[in-house]
């Protein structure tokens, strides 16, 4: 009696255990929040002894080709550092904004380090790392004209893009005498400032890169910060083991200096309190 009954039990945990594999094989397969699915790309990575990570080349002064041919810029230093602290090889790989994501999740790349900032809709789809470097828009104008602070806009003329971001903070902070000129895309913003039409420019820092690029005889440096937008580096959706790896990084190399010096190097200025 004692044997039947133990068979019975037996009986209903097989079928129970096969009904909830049965399910968390269609959750997985369906994608659906809480599926559980193995994630080995940290243990890959030091097994072939090689990262992929992708990078932008159309966005100085985070990646862009130089003289030479070869990405170079603050995402690409980035990239580098964290395949060099890990010991492996890094392959870069070219993305653009419209297919950094697509790319962590067809795994074609490990890691994005393309000016990628967090937002409730990408946290939806990918995962992110600890801040790795700042973005930011701000004043800009030449050094020969001492700006401290954003009382001493007063008197002075300022170009921005009519809505952009930079509109808006802006128009919070600038003092009553400023005179701020509004255009109607960056080409013209940037015009207005490098003949002479404004005293300053406040654009993000990717067009001022490109701006003091192309006019270096303007002496042309960071004044003000209006807002700042950081950076982090994105990895497919539940690849825990690599993202505390690469904050690891991270953290060592706020610790060290390593990460101000990139900024400082790239951005001409520090990186300042990055969240994690």
């Amino acid at each position: 009696m004692s044997h039947t009954k133990l068979s019975k039990k037996n009986l209903f945990h097989a079928a129970r255990r096969s009904v909830v594999l049965g399910c968390s094989a269609l959750a997985i397969g369906l994608g659906l929040p809480g599926a559980v699915q193995a994630q080995h790309a940290l243990d890959n990575v030091m097994k072939a002894k090689e990262i992929k990570i992708a990078i932008p080349t159309d966005f100085p002064p985070y990646g862009f080709v130089g003289p030479d041919l070869k990405p170079q810029g603050l995402d690409v230093d980035m990239a580098n550092y964290i395949g060099q602290k890990m010991g492996v090889n890094v392959e870069l790989v070219v993305v653009t904004s419209a297919n950094r994501i697509p790319y962590l999740q067809t795994k074609r790349a490990d890691l994005v380090i393309s000016t990628l900032g967090k937002n409730p809709e990408r946290m939806a789809v990918i995962d992110f790392t600890s801040a790795y470097s700042p973005y930011f828009q701000a004043v800009f104008g030449p050094k020969s004209m001492s700006i401290k602070s954003f009382a001493d806009l007063a008197g002075k003329s300022i170009s921005l893009t009519r809505g952009a971001l930079e509109d808006t903070e802006l128009s919070k902070v600038a003092p009553e005498k400023a005179d701020i000129k509004r255009f109607e895309d960056n080409n013209a913003t940037v015009s207005a400032y490098t003949s002479g039409q404004v005293n300053l420019v406040a654009t993000g820092v990717s067009v001022a890169e490109n701006m003091m690029q192309r006019t270096p005889q303007m002496e042309t440096e960071f004044k003000l910060l209006l807002k700042d937008s950081p950076n982090f580096v994105g990895l497919a959706k539940g690849e825990d083991a690599l993202r505390n790896k690469v904050n690891e990084i991270i953290a060592a190399g706020i610790v060290s200096g390593d990460i101000n010096k990139m900024s400082e190097k790239w951005l001409k200025r520090p990186s300042g309190e990055l969240p994690k």
